[in-house]
């Protein structure tokens, strides 16, 4: 299936994102952008999120209202800089359950290699939701939503804060294959990669800037 793209186009989206890009902008101020900035993602994320109708007792009479369906969504945030996107996700869908992946970036070869993941065995008939700030190269992000179908999961969106056209070509050619529905969004699709596999302008190193070096 085709990879479903939506760039979301919203004045605060783009104001929090701008402050977010300057490089003056410290960790702790940057960590709170990021969660800021995913809430708002979020509404546009889980437009689609299965629910079901449940009955519901009001002060004054009883209605039908809905209730997410089971099994539960689960959202997946790639490790480590995903990480710093996940309550912004889980503020908005606080009963989701949580997964994760850990890549590493090969810096001469520019790809991921996977060093942990905590999945469950069985995915079959989950919505998954998985968290990368940067859409790069698009290998964290490939391997990622293969892990996901190979373990069952029916239908699979992708929040990035950032992506770069050839992230975003490699992810609709190794996807292409794919059978179930795929969509990415992303709060701005930038330039182009440079010769080191950063985003311009982009933002730098998410991670870094989220946590620092840990060196």
């Amino acid at each position: 299936m085709p990879v479903e793209l939506r760039v979301i186009d919203h004045p605060l989206v783009a104001h929090k994102l701008s402050l977010l890009r300057a490089k003056p902008t410290p960790s702790p101020l940057f960590r709170q952008l990021v969660e800021e900035l995913v809430t708002l993602l979020a509404y546009e994320v889980t437009r689609d999120v299965r629910v079901e109708s449940c009955d519901v007792e009001t002060p004054v009479a009883r209605t039908v209202g809905v209730r997410l369906c089971k099994p539960r969504p689960l959202v997946v945030p790639i490790l480590r800089a995903g990480l710093g996107m996940l309550e912004g996700m889980t503020r908005l869908m606080p009963s989701a359950e949580v997964g994760f992946v850990g890549m590493v970036r090969d810096e001469e070869t520019l790809m991921p290699f996977t060093y942990a993941e905590r999945l469950p065995k069985d995915l079959s008939g989950r919505q998954c939701y998985v968290l990368d700030p940067m859409l790069a190269t698009g290998g964290s992000l490939g391997g990622t939503v293969q892990f996901l179908r190979d373990r069952g999961a029916d239908d699979i969106t992708a929040v990035c804060l950032i992506a770069a056209p050839e992230g975003i070509a490699y992810i609709e050619d190794m996807t292409k294959d794919l059978d179930v529905p795929f969509t990415l969004v992303v709060a701005a699709v930038d330039d182009h990669l440079n010769d080191h596999g950063y985003i311009v302008p982009g933002l730098g190193d998410a991670g870094d800037r989220l946590y620092g070096l840990a060196e």
